[in-house]
């Protein structure tokens, strides 16, 4: 089997933002690649910079509210036919703001075990699937 080769290899943050039981999902807007496919909110990791410092740079850019990184999930890598893109995702919750949609074209409240109700970017698909698997006490 061939496999390509990807010259375009990005590495982007997202946030698994919880809240009152509840989980924050934004929906890609439609001038974005993967157009109104959900993900969770995040951005690409500038060179020199933290994850967890881009991950908190982009939650404010994107959506206007500062967080505090609980613990990390393991990182997804998924090929799209073009751009090959690695997942750094965080689990965590807001200190200061309310999210206010800046970027998207939606975003949504949903309760963990109501996640896969909705249209996930392939990347995002695992860290779905893995968040739900790490959730052994009701959400705060």
């Amino acid at each position: 089997m061939k496999t390509k080769h990807h010259h375009n290899h990005i590495h982007v943050t997202c946030g698994i933002i919880e809240s009152n039981g509840l989980i924050l999902a934004a929906q890609r807007s439609r001038s974005m690649r993967i157009p109104l496919k959900w993900e969770f909110p995040g951005g690409k990791i500038e060179d020199n910079e933290l994850p967890e410092d881009c991950l908190r740079r982009e939650l404010i850019e994107e959506l206007g509210i500062h967080v505090e990184i609980d613990h990390p999930l393991p990182p997804v890598t998924h090929d799209y036919p073009s751009l090959r893109v690695t997942l750094y995702p965080f689990v965590c919750h807001i200190v200061d703001g309310t999210p206010t949609n800046h970027e998207h074209e939606a975003i949504v409240w949903l309760p963990p075990d109501r996640l896969m109700t909705i249209d996930w970017a392939d990347a995002d698909i695992p860290v779905v699937l893995t968040y739900q698997k790490t959730i052994t006490r009701p959400v705060q």
